[in-house]
């Protein structure tokens, strides 16, 4: 028996502390890399709503367009309705053709303008919802990323501490960031306090 030793009780201490430490400092490395990808999902939701912003507004600039257009021939096809109603008796006939075939022409480009009109508000109003999507899941990368930094700031307290309290409380927060991050991602349901 005088050739086996029994081992120290502080060498084991720092066995299981290093352990404990390398474990936590893994785990914090994986917070890390899904704060990456919240904070790119955050990124591109923004990205994504400022570009759909910019082309819904282009739509409506371009739908007032259209309409100030089509208001025009309307207005002009009434002054020659006028035009036409008070001088059709001293108007000879081709005159007076003349005028209505200009008031048919002024009334189909009015309604041109119209159909026109309505497809652009209905590209408008997609784009649009596609606005109000990215913004409804911008709230939930930021306050999963917020999340998981206060995990990754826990879990480097939890190894200089060597606590497991500390380390069990930076994954709880840590599972509630990823949560939020992968329902930003996904949107499978609505958090009513991030609406």
């Amino acid at each position: 028996m005088s050739g086996s030793e029994l081992p120290n009780p502080k060498e084991l201490e720092e066995v299981r502390e290093r352990g404990f430490t390398s474990r936590v400092a893994m785990v914090t490395a994986l917070f890390a890399v899904i704060l990456a990808i919240s904070s790119l999902g955050g990124n591109r939701a923004m990205k994504e709503m400022l570009l759909a912003q910019q082309q819904a507004s282009d739509q409506w600039a371009y739908y007032q367009a259209k309409s100030i257009r089509e208001h025009l021939y309307k207005s002009q096809a009434t002054l020659l309705e006028n035009e036409l109603g008070v001088l059709s008796e001293a108007l000879n006939s081709p005159s007076a053709e003349k005028l209505s075939t200009s008031i048919k022409a002024l009334d189909d480009q009015a309604e041109r303008y119209a159909r026109e009109k309505n497809e652009i508000e209905q590209e408008a109003r997609k784009l649009e919802k596609e606005r109000d999507i990215a913004r409804a899941k911008d709230p939930y990368f930021e306050f999963g990323g917020v999340l998981l930094e206060i995990a990754i700031v826990m879990a480097s307290v939890a190894i200089i501490a060597l606590s497991r309290s500390l380390f069990v409380f930076s994954l709880a927060v840590a599972s509630l960031g990823a949560f939020l991050t992968l329902d930003g991602y996904m949107q499978f349901f609505e958090l009513p306090f991030l609406r």
